[in-house]
């Protein structure tokens, strides 16, 4: 059996969950003639993703890609925390900014695209290194997407009528109706997951979320996982230094310069909601900025609901030195 590798940087909120599972071996039961291991991490924003692949892939000599559906796109750079110009060139990214606010890309492209680098880099670079905080992209590389029947079209054009006349709540409260466990984990703020979720519930009679998590394909990598805890304080502190940082380099003109575009999928996120609505005149721009650090706690939260899932992760404390990290690698 091929033992597994990848490093997850997920953080708790519950100080009780601390260093549960820490060096737990993990498998994905793949054939041991498999040659190749993808080192992925992952977890809650703001917790530094950014600085350990970077040290990850300078110590394997390696490359990293980007499974943040936020920082695809070359429009949305300071509201989506892209890494600075001295850590793109500390190691080779791929999938930072590669695509416009108008093309079209979704996670099936991008599992597509993200096998087919894998397959192309794994002949020089062993292991890669993917990191990300967005759990479905992730999943999509590792795993493969969950498959979904096909449902009435009419239903998505009834659900965005509802949306049209009677705002987000309603549609909000349905899905928490019939599907509890979605309602907890989507971002419910973006009315595109939203439709999606209530059209497959209302659609099959089943709650979207019973599709999720269904057999699993076959990678020709092998991958190992590793979470990251944190108490509740520092999380919060580190999210809400992040936007103030965020402010400070000029977040409120890049989404002045892309409110005339704010129907776009990719600009249905947190930090530019709250500013266009602020633009509109309907809130203050102190109280935008708060609204910006309360939705992106409440993300934060939903990343760790993904993750808490996955009984696979090996914990570490966000703050545990690289060496230590690097050392439980060469361990497995």
């Amino acid at each position: 059996m091929t033992i597994v590798m990848v490093l997850i940087f997920v953080i708790n909120v519950d100080t009780t969950y601390t260093y549960i599972n820490r060096f737990k071996p993990v498998s994905n039961k793949m054939e041991s003639q498999n040659p190749h291991t993808l080192i992925t991490i992952v977890g809650p924003t703001s917790i530094g993703k950014t600085s350990l692949s970077i040290a990850l892939a300078r110590h394997f000599n390696t490359e990293i890609l980007s499974a943040d559906s936020r920082q695809f796109f070359k429009e949305m750079e300071i509201g989506t925390a892209v890494p600075e110009a001295h850590e793109l060139a500390a190691a080779k990214h791929h999938f930072i900014q590669h695509k416009s606010i108008h093309e079209p890309y979704n996670v099936g492209d991008f599992e597509r695209d993200a096998l087919a680098l894998l397959d192309a880099r794994f002949m020089h670079k062993n292991p890669l290194i993917l990191v990300g905080g967005s759990g479905l992209y992730v999943d999509a590389v590792l795993k493969g997407l969950d498959k979904f029947p096909t449902v009435d079209p009419s239903i998505r054009q009834t659900l965005k009528t509802r949306l049209a006349t009677t705002g987000l709540a309603s549609l909000q409260a349905e899905l928490k109706r019939v599907d509890p466990v979605s309602y907890a984990q989507i971002d419910l703020e973006n009315h595109q997951r939203l439709i999606r979720a209530l059209e497959v519930s209302i659609g099959t009679g089943q709650p979207f979320s019973s599709y999720l998590a269904k057999e699993k394909v076959k990678r020709k990598f092998n991958y190992i996982k590793i979470g990251l805890t944190a108490d509740r304080s520092i999380i919060y502190d580190r999210i809400n230094l992040r936007v103030d940082q965020m402010i400070e380099k000029g977040l409120v003109n890049e989404a002045r310069a892309l409110y005339p575009l704010r129907e776009l999928n990719a600009l249905q996120t947190v930090g530019y909601r709250e500013l266009f609505r602020y633009f509109t005149g309907e809130i203050s721009l102190d109280f935008a900025i708060d609204e910006i650090k309360k939705n992106t706690r409440r993300f934060a939260k939903r990343q760790i609901t993904w993750y808490r899932k996955d009984e696979d992760i090996l914990w570490f404390p966000y703050d545990t030195p690289v060496a230590e990290i690097i050392h439980a690698i060469d361990k497995i």
